[in-house]
Parts: C-alpha cells; structure tokens; sequence
C-alpha cells in the first residue's frame, strides 16, 4: 500500500497546469500506484492565488472519494476575536467530526512560536491532528517564520509536546547540513554537494519526538538524493517518523512521471533498506499517526 500525505487540488500556482482538479489528483495517484492521498487546503478563504483550496472546497472533494481522499484542514491562527480559544475549539472541533485528519499545509507570514500559533498549535494536539508546516526566513514569502538553527520550531516542539509536527519545504530541509548557507535556506537553486554533520534538522528529529518529516516535493526529494548516503541513512534512522509524500502542484499532463514516486521505488528495488522499513515509510507511518 502506498499513501502519500501531501496533495492538493484547485490552483495551486498561477499558471494553467497549476489548476488541479480531483480527476485529475485520482489519474496521478492511479498512474503512480498509490492508493490513498491526504488533501491539504492551502488557504481558509476563498483567495485568489489559491483558488478553490480551502477546507470546505477539499472536504466537498473528499467526501465524493471517501475511499481514496483524506481532508486535511487549515485555520488561520490571526483570527480577529476577543475569544481565539473558543473560535479554534469550535473550528477544530467541527473539522474533526467531518473526517479531517491533520492541520496543513500551514503556513502564514509569521514566526514559528508567535503566541497565536502555540495556542493553536496546542488544540490541534488535543483533536488528534498532527500539524504539517511549510518553513520560510524572509517576510512576504509563503511559510512560516523561522532562523538559522530553527529555534522558533524547537521553541513550538518543547512547549507543544502533545502535538506531532511534519516538517516540509525547502526552509526545512536546507537545515539537514550543518553547512548551510542563508542563501540556501529561502529561494532555489536547492542545496548540492556533500550533508555535513551538525544540521539543525536531524538534530530535532533525533531529540523531539514530536517532529516528523514529510519527504515531498523537489525540497525532500533533493535532501535525499544531494548525498546519497546521508539520505538512506536518515531514512533509516527516523524511519518510524517519515511520510512518504509528493506536494505534486502539476496537473498529469505536465508531470505524467513523480520523481518522489521513482526514488522511493528505487530504493525498493535495489533493497537500498529492507522490506519493513519501506512499508513504514509508504504507508504504515501514515496509517498510524492520522489512523486511516
């Protein structure tokens, strides 16, 4: 079985091939040989940079595909009210009685830790949904707000301990080498060369047990294949806390081949890690962890 934790429909990016529908979600993953896919809104509004993407658009989706689709959620932590506890309560709990099974992609212009987002980081543990986050340093990009060495993460992984955190996007895994530079950390090319020791990312992973990591799109795939070595070895050393995922933002006529879907094969193939540690990553992790 093969579950992939990180899809999307409706306009993704602002371009054509960017306008996913869920014909068009169900071709990939019929293609790809995957059975299952978590949907993840991208915006709580009707936005139109995000078209078509928030919560009730993807559990409208879902709901039509219950044995294929999984609705992931999204709250805006900056809601106006003299009562934010209340409108998170209500919210989440409306969305979990509605089959969502995580809270993501997050991922609004500010920092990690601000107080808004631990409250709500806190109730989204409560309801059972793990929080998938995009990362970003700079202001006025996509992502949340973070520095050199995450400490705006540890800080949320600390206080929020009942809460699972899937990390994602290029912030995140540039923090694998101990090397990296701020160039790298918030715009592409992606990092090349060689993973050096001390990355700030593996270090959380190996001391917060609350921190996984989704291994989608060209951010996971080339943290993986940059060093081939440290790849297999970080995916078999977290390999009880790794998602298979493919953040694939194109529709099948653009992109009929996912190269996250190839590496994972490869690494069956080639018994670059044995038999349960793959199932784990492609599917028994996800199964655990959103109990689906």
């Amino acid at each position: 079985m093969l579950i992939d934790v990180h899809t999307h429909i409706g306009q993704v990016r602002p371009r054509p091939e960017c306008i996913l529908d869920v014909d068009n979600l169900l071709r990939k993953m019929d293609a790809w040989n995957i059975d299952r896919s978590c949907v993840l809104p991208l915006s709580e509004f009707p936005d139109p940079n995000y078209r078509d993407s928030t919560t009730e658009d993807i559990l409208a989706a879902c709901s039509c595909h219950p044995d294929r689709l999984t609705p992931f959620c999204l709250i805006d932590p900056r809601i106006s009210s003299n009562n934010p506890e209340k409108v998170f309560r209500d919210r989440l709990a409306n969305y979990t009685d509605r089959g969502c099974k995580g809270l993501g992609e997050f991922l609004p212009d500010i920092p990690f830790d601000d107080p808004c987002c631990i409250d709500l980081y806190c109730l989204a543990g409560e309801y059972g949904l793990p929080v998938l986050f995009d990362l970003h340093d700079v202001p006025g990009e996509y992502g949340l707000l973070d520095s050199p060495g995450l400490p705006c993460l540890e800080h949320a992984l600390r206080t929020c301990t009942d809460t699972v955190f899937i990390g994602h996007g290029l912030t995140f895994w540039s923090e694998a080498s101990g090397d990296v530079m701020a160039s790298e950390r918030v715009g592409y090319p992606f990092p090349t060369g060689p993973v050096k020791p001390g990355g700030a990312m593996p270090r959380l992973m190996a001391t917060y047990s609350n921190l996984w990591a989704d291994i989608s799109a060209g951010s996971g795939l080339n943290a993986l294949r940059r060093d081939a070595a440290f790849g297999i070895e970080f995916l078999n050393t977290f390999q009880d806390k790794i998602l298979f995922g493919t953040d694939s933002c194109q529709r099948f006529e653009a992109e009929p081949m996912c190269p996250n879907r190839e590496l994972l094969r490869r690494i069956r193939d080639e018994c670059l890690l044995d038999e349960h540690t793959c199932a784990k990553i492609e599917s028994e992790n996800a199964r655990r962890l959103f109990g689906i």
